[in-house]
């Protein structure tokens, strides 16, 4: 199965906001869970962003596993495309000692009572659960509300250290694009590319 297509908003290498340690962070594409106040509506449609390959975004995570603590998938819904999700944790963990956190939209008992969302986050270390609330908007540790439930599945993270997890940062690449990611007040992590006319095309966010 590991030819699976995945869409995807974006990828960051090596990112600090976005669970513990350095992680390689991917945003998905698509989400219909119409959480009011989401800030990232540019991952919704399922039609847009760019459609990569299973296999060779977990190689080129393997390329660089020497560098990072693990790997955060985000979205959009990762959960809406759960078979790309449930390959792409499979060759993660094969390929590499990386810890795995997932972050969703789907509440804990929403995933284990639907099999195959379930499949799909079963080899992962850590699942953020949850819809986004914002009136009990929280913009801590991972969770966007405080609503969110931290669903520990392998005892690899101590959820008590996540306060620790920077609020935010920002990261320019060499093509000159930048991608401001983490929980910054209402954001929760958006990446743009700065153009000459000095507005922003979104490319990736988690709430």
């Amino acid at each position: 199965m590991s030819d699976v297509p995945w869409r995807l908003h974006g990828v960051l290498e090596r990112s600090r906001a976005n669970g513990p340690g350095t992680r390689f962070v991917v945003w998905t594409q698509g989400c219909d869970l119409g959480c009011a106040g989401c800030f990232n509506p540019g991952t919704h449609p399922d039609g847009d962003g760019s459609v990569q390959s299973v296999a060779e975004l977990a190689r080129q995570v393997a390329a660089g596993a020497d560098g990072i603590e693990g790997v955060t998938v985000t979205g959009g819904e990762p959960l809406q495309q759960p078979d790309a999700l449930r390959e792409f944790v499979r060759l993660v963990r094969a390929e590499t000692g990386l810890g795995i956190i997932v972050l969703s939209g789907y509440s804990r008992t929403e995933i284990e009572h639907d099999p195959v969302r379930h499949a799909a986050v079963a080899g992962a270390d850590l699942v953020v659960a949850g819809r986004y609330t914002a009136a009990r908007h929280l913009g801590s540790g991972l969770r966007g509300s405080s609503n969110k439930t931290y669903w520990n599945l392998t005892g690899r993270y101590d959820v008590s250290t996540f306060d620790d997890i920077p609020q935010g940062e920002i990261v320019v690449a060499a093509d000159g694009t930048w991608t401001l990611t983490g929980v910054l007040g209402g954001a929760a992590g958006v990446r743009r590319q700065a153009d000459p006319g000095g507005s922003g095309a979104q490319a990736g966010s988690r709430t």
